[in-house]
């Protein structure tokens, strides 16, 4: 389908599908065994200017949008999630300081971040807040000239390797979610380490650890927005951040779908390759329907974010929704039409169907969201 992308939202398409092709396929199996962040992957991606897409101009951006994101996390997705995700997180981790930082703040971070000199990451899930963002613990007790930062953030993706990390943290525990502000926190800082490098079922190459903070000292001018405001933005970041992740697993779904096609002219069963059997060609069509879906939803509602929506809750919950349950469905379908050997390592489908899973889980269980989305139809006008 033609999606009427720019001249330069297609550049950048082009752009990110040759380096995933050239620089990121022939890695990918290694890097996903060794469990080895890509970093030389990060630097062709920064050298390509890919990091600063979203970011205005006047920070060395490309002045694009969310769709502009969404392009580039597809195309990596599609050889490789773990690789996307890589790149994703350090969206996710500077979109807030975008929205609601000061003018100083953005001047000495977002130039750093959009050259991919630095990455960023976001700290909020702990061990009593997932997809109950409210039950975070970790406390920014106030004191002179800053805070004081106490806690631990999990499953922080980035964490270790981002050298820019927005955290939520309470700064008021007797208020519970209305007492949570929202910091920038530079790695190095005194008394902020992180746990071990967590092992994983799949985006294996992805960083996931602890961010640990003992009597960390952030300055004031490192909080973002007002104190008592960091779970609303909270939940403004993530209504921008869930098309990222659905075009995350759209993007895996065209690269299962398209090795499902692939192998499915190649293997001769009675006689014939199976793409010959009605039985194979209607999972694929049912494949490919879901994946065009996903795509449209995706695009619609990064569309819908940077025309200047003012709400998109439902719309963002919905994207995310339907491209990650298309992802792990494809993925499955794309591994019965491998058969036996689409089990085994050596074929890449066996890679995306356990990449696939945490499309459902992360940024908010697609449980939650199905509530989240209930409860807008509920207060909807038609």
């Amino acid at each position: 389908m033609d999606y009427f992308l720019t001249e330069q939202q297609n550049e950048i398409k082009n752009l990110t599908r040759t380096i995933a092709e050239e620089q990121v396929l022939p890695v990918r199996a290694e890097l996903d065994e060794k469990e080895e962040f890509p970093s030389e992957i990060m630097k062709i991606l920064a050298d390509a200017g890919l990091f600063g897409v979203y970011l205005p101009e006047e920070y060395g951006g490309l002045g694009g949008g969310i769709l502009d994101l969404c392009l580039v996390v597809e195309e990596l997705s599609r050889v490789c999630s773990g690789v996307a995700v890589s790149y994703a997180a350090s969206g996710l981790g500077t979109l807030t300081l975008l929205q609601y930082g000061t003018d100083e703040q953005k001047q000495k971070y977002l130039p750093d971040i959009a050259s991919g000199r630095k990455i960023a990451a976001f700290g909020l899930t702990e061990a009593t807040a997932g997809s109950d963002a409210g039950g975070i613990q970790s406390t920014a007790t106030p004191t002179s000239g800053g805070y004081i930062l106490n806690g631990t953030k999990q499953f922080i993706t980035n964490g270790g390797e981002a050298e820019v990390n927005t955290v939520i943290a309470l700064t008021d525990k007797s208020k519970g979610p209305r007492g949570a502000s929202a910091f920038l926190v530079d790695k190095g800082a005194e008394g902020f380490t992180f746990g071990r490098k967590e092992k994983k079922l799949g985006i294996r190459c992805s960083a996931t650890r602890e961010l640990v903070f003992e009597d960390c000292f952030v300055p004031e001018e490192n909080r973002l927005g007002r104190e008592g405001m960091g779970f609303i933005l909270t939940m403004k970041l993530l209504d921008f951040s869930r098309p990222g992740l659905g075009a995350q697993a759209m993007g895996l779904a065209q690269g299962a779908l398209e090795a499902a096609v692939d192998y499915a002219k190649q293997r001769v069963q009675f006689g014939h390759p199976i793409f010959a059997q009605q039985a194979v060609q209607h999972m694929l069509a049912d494949m490919a329907i879901d994946v065009e879906a996903a795509r449209a939803l995706v695009y619609a509602t990064a569309r819908m974010i940077d025309g200047g929506a003012k709400n998109f809750t439902r719309e963002s919950a919905i994207s995310k929704v339907f491209a990650s349950d298309t992802a792990m469905k494809v993925t499955t379908n794309a591994m019965q039409v491998f058969g036996g050997v689409g089990y085994m390592r050596e074929y890449p489908i066996e890679k995306m169907f356990r990449d696939a899973k945490i499309t459902q889980i992360y940024e908010g269980a697609n449980q939650v969201l199905r509530s989240e989305i209930a409860f807008a139809l509920r207060k909807k006008k038609w």
